[in-house]
C-alpha cells in the first residue's frame, strides 16, 4: 500500500510540474495577489487532475476510444477556452488589484473554480496520465475502495506538495518585481496562453 502512495506521490507531482498554463497562471496570481491566491489556484488544478487520475484508472479502455473518436471537437474547446483566459489575464489590471486586498473569500474562491476549469479543459491531460500510469505500474481496481483512495490520495498530496513548493519560492522573489514588473509579466502570461491556444487552433484545424 505505501508503495501505491508513493507512486501516486510522484505522479501527482510529474503531472503538476511542466509550466503550462495553469502554472503560468498560479505563478503569475502568487505575484499579483499573494502565496496563497497562487496556491489555491494550485488547488483547483489538482481537483481536475484528481478527476481525470480516477477516470483513467477506472476506465482507461473507455478513454482511449472516446479521445480517439472525438479529438478534434475537444481539442478545439479547449483552445478556445484557453483563448477567453488569455484574453482577461492580458487585459487585467494587477497592479490595481494589488492595491485592493478587500475580497479574500470571493477572490479565493474565483482563483478555485477558474482554474479548475482551466485545467479541466486540458482532456489531453489524460494521455500523460495513462503513460504515468503505465511508467509506475500505477493501478486502481474497481473492486478495492481503498486502493482506490490510496492511490488517488498520492497524487493529491503530490500535487499539493508541488503547488505549496513553487508559490513559497515564488513569494520569496516578489520584492524583485516593481509594479512595472508585475504588469510586464501579467500581459507576458496573457500573450504566451493566447498563443497557446492560437496554435493548438491551427494544428487543430490542419490535422
Amino acid at each position: 500500500m505505501l508503495g501505491l502512495v508513493t507512486k501516486g506521490f510522484l505522479i501527482g507531482i510529474l503531472v503538476s510540474a511542466p509550466m503550462g498554463p495553469t502554472g503560468l497562471l498560479c505563478v503569475q496570481r502568487t505575484l499579483n495577489k499573494g502565496r496563497w491566491y497562487g496556491f489555491v489556484s494550485g488547488l483547483g488544478a489538482t481537483l481536475s487532475d484528481i478527476f481525470y487520475a480516477t477516470i483513467t484508472g477506472l476506465s482507461i479502455g473507455l478513454i482511449v476510444d472516446f479521445l480517439e473518436a472525438y479529438q478534434k471537437p475537444i481539442e478545439i474547446f479547449g483552445c478556445m477556452v484557453l483563448g477567453i483566459f488569455g484574453y482577461f489575464i492580458f487585459r487585467s489590471k494587477p497592479v490595481k488589484r494589488l492595491e485592493q486586498p478587500g475580497e479574500a473569500k470571493q477572490s479565493y474562491i474565483r482563483a478555485f473554480l477558474t482554474s479548475f476549469l482551466l485545467t479541466f479543459s486540458n482532456v489531453m491531460i489524460v494521455l500523460l496520465f495513462l503513460g504515468l500510469f503505465a511508467r509506475f505500474a500505477f493501478s486502481l481496481p474497481a473492486k478495492s475502495f481503498w486502493i482506490i483512495v490510496n492511490g488517488l490520495g498520492g497524487i493529491a498530496l503530490g500535487a499539493v506538495a508541488w503547488w505549496f513548493s513553487v508559490t513559497y519560492v515564488v513569494s520569496k522573489m516578489r520584492r524583485w518585481f516593481n509594479t512595472k514588473g508585475i504588469r510586464v509579466l501579467n500581459r507576458t502570461v496573457g500573450v504566451i496562453i493566447l498563443f497557446l491556444a492560437l496554435a493548438g487552433l491551427v494544428f487543430s484545424c490542419l490535422s
